[in-house]
């Protein structure tokens, strides 16, 4: 079985991890990119899928170029969704837009071999995000928010979700390494997770 994974930094983190834990067992490949999104994490480029209108984006691309080599694709998309201008208060990508871009996704995804997975967006530190000077704001209420709509149109799509959201939560107070990111056994952790869940669902 292979995987290929579309995600955020979240998912570049704990992505060597993955890669590692799955050797001999599936092929692991991702957006490809990963030292152009290094460069900044808060500005999506190469492997870093951004928000949903950018992950929309690349699988239409992908799709219309002979889509993915993959028999799961792993997708998550919502932290750069979220991100709130601090003087205007508007989202990057409105919860409305968000809600057609997933729908768009699962249509997408449709016309490709592998299936579609969904991972759900992790948390991130309110507290230590949001302070003064900051270019961009999250909250944790548009977090949950967005992660309720992804719920929604992935059950109702019929597509598997991995709730990494909550795995991560309950994994203790001390776990950002910034605003988002998080602590490298962290990011083991969350890659143990997923790796067993794709354990069991194959």
């Amino acid at each position: 079985m292979k995987i290929y994974v579309i995600g955020d930094s979240i998912s570049i983190h704990y992505g060597p991890y993955l890669q590692s834990y799955l050797h001999n067992t599936m092929g692991y490949s991702r957006k490809e990119g990963e030292d152009e999104a290094l460069l900044n994490l808060d500005n999506p480029q190469g492997a870093n899928g951004g928000d949903s209108s950018m992950v929309l984006l690349f699988m239409q691309e992908k799709a219309k170029s002979g889509g993915i080599d993959a028999d799961l694709l792993l997708v998550n998309c919502g932290l750069h969704d979220i991100k709130t201008d601090p003087v205007t208060g508007l989202r990057q990508v409105s919860i409305e837009d968000y809600t057609e871009n997933l729908h768009a996704i699962v249509k997408t995804a449709e016309k490709m071999r592998p299936d579609l997975v969904w991972i759900r967006t992790t948390p991130c530190d309110e507290a230590v995000h949001n302070k003064a000077g900051s270019s961009f704001y999250r909250f944790k209420a548009d977090c949950d928010a967005y992660n309720q709509v992804a719920d929604q149109i992935m059950t109702k799509s019929g597509v598997p979700i991995i709730d990494l959201h909550t795995f991560t939560n309950n994994l203790g107070p001390d776990l950002y390494c910034d605003h988002v990111h998080f602590y490298e056994h962290i990011r083991a952790l969350q890659a143990a997770f997923i790796v067993g869940w794709l354990s069991a669902y194959n």
